[in-house]
């Protein structure tokens, strides 16, 4: 008769995993492999010996090897750099088509950027929209109806609403509209392409790269990044594993802009995309506590990497894939809400009710990126954010100017149900 005697836990910072005792006299044994007798591990009683190595959550995200850091994430501050000029250039009326494709699709050594550092970079944000391992390796189409979709909203842009930056807005018309103190600058059917381009990039990069790919076994433990990381092998010319660096480059999408990236949520808010999102849920007091749980599950993630851990690893994953993924759900049903009560208030309040449901555009679109923990699925297929956004828009032939209060508020309850949250909550 065999029992478990501790099942995975957090005590005051350290985790432990399990191992099991035999009544009947069988050699004990660990589950993840480690031997036994480690005098750092546990007693599980009886006939067990102590068995697992404890891991300890340090207090922030940093790690060395040989006195040097190991930590590394260069690529993801620089996209989010890239995405933070080009989402500035879409409201620049004066930008071609041809200047912001180019910033979308950047070439190594163009002149794309105001930073000459990000003009020296071979990385750009195209190559990697939609382009997760889990999700895009084997799906090339729907990878390029996304890419597609971004390349559409820079061409509406600057062929729909540049050419009518300084008209007044009205049904079936492009142009401005006024917002409180803001200018809010539409297509005809009411979106704000610049909203849609912003919110869906932070599911289409941010989110995918960071969940469906790096956060993915399949990147970290392809080839020999298990092996080589049990025995401590860095990547060649490099401080770090592999695997402890397909980590941080997950990190790297969330934290990459903080002013100390050891301990981001200082600043929350750094930049435009999943990193100020998370602090705005944060701000709400339903969900205080949130971009506590997101750090805490990186940082003992990571510290499980280097203890060679990888049970502890995938749970703290899972963990993270959930928090990210509410966090889209979450803000989706808040502008939901938010543009429904500017829309009861009639036309004068119009400009406030686009502005948050093109906000809301984009974090349903980035619905299809996020990731059910422990699953190969996200919270809601391609399929099921096209219907959600052809609802939004179909009340009329005019878009958001015919959008009806009832439709948004279903489309908010069918969100919400998805995920661990309410209705109510999600609307403050």
């Amino acid at each position: 008769m065999k029992k478990i005697v501790f099942a995975l836990a957090t005590i005051s910072g350290l985790v432990f995993t399990s191992c099991s005792s035999d009544d009947d006299g069988v050699e004990p044994t660990c589950t993840d492999g480690v031997q036994n007798g480690d005098e750092t591990g546990i007693d599980c009683g009886g006939s067990c010996a102590p068995c697992e190595t404890a891991i300890e959550n340090p207090a922030t995200y940093s790690f060395a090897r040989n006195g040097e850091s190991t930590v590394n994430f260069g690529g993801q501050t620089t996209r989010i750099k890239m995405g933070e000029e080009l989402i500035s250039k879409l409201k620049d009326e004066t930008t071609t088509e041809t200047v912001l494709d180019a910033m979308f699709a950047h070439v190594e050594g163009e002149n794309n950027f105001s930073d000459a550092d990000l003009n020296a970079s071979d990385k750009n944000l195209r190559s990697k929209t939609a382009a997760s391992a889990d999700y895009f390796s084997s799906n090339a189409t729907d990878q390029a109806m996304i890419r597609a979709d971004f390349e559409s909203w820079i061409k509406g842009q600057v062929d729909e609403v540049f050419p009518s930056w300084g008209t007044t807005a009205t049904a079936g018309n492009a142009g401005q509209i006024p917002d409180a103190t803001s200018t809010r600058y539409i297509n005809a059917k009411g979106l704000e392409y610049n909203q849609l381009f912003n919110k869906g990039m932070i599911g289409a990069l941010m989110i995918d790269q960071a969940l469906n790919n790096y956060l993915s076994p399949t990147i970290l433990d392809e080839g020999d990044n298990r092996a080589n990381n049990d025995a401590g092998t860095p990547a060649e010319g490099k401080t770090y594993t592999t695997m402890e660096h397909k980590w941080d480059e997950a990190y790297g999408y969330v934290y990459g802009l903080n002013a100390d990236s050891a301990d981001p949520n200082a600043d929350l808010g750094a930049d435009s995309f999943l990193n100020k999102y998370i602090g705005r849920v944060e701000g709400d007091s339903d969900f205080v506590g949130i971009a506590d749980e997101i750090y805490q599950a990186f940082k003992l993630g990571r510290a499980a990497i280097v203890a060679g851990n990888y049970t502890v690893r995938d749970e703290q994953a899972a963990i993270i894939k959930q928090k990210i993924s509410e966090v889209v759900g979450i803000r989706a049903v808040y502008y939901l809400q938010q543009g429904k009560n500017a829309i009861a208030q009639g036309p004068a309040s119009f400009g406030t009710a686009f502005h948050d449901l093109s906000e809301g555009y984009g974090f349903i679109y980035s619905l299809q990126f996020t990731r059910k923990p422990n699953s190969n699925e996200p919270y809601f297929t391609k399929v099921e954010v096209d219907n959600f956004l052809t609802d939004l828009l179909d009340d009329g032939p005019n878009g958001l100017w015919d959008v009806e209060t009832t439709t948004l508020e279903a489309m908010a309850a069918a969100i919400a149900e998805r995920f661990d949250f309410t209705l109510a909550q999600a609307s403050e």
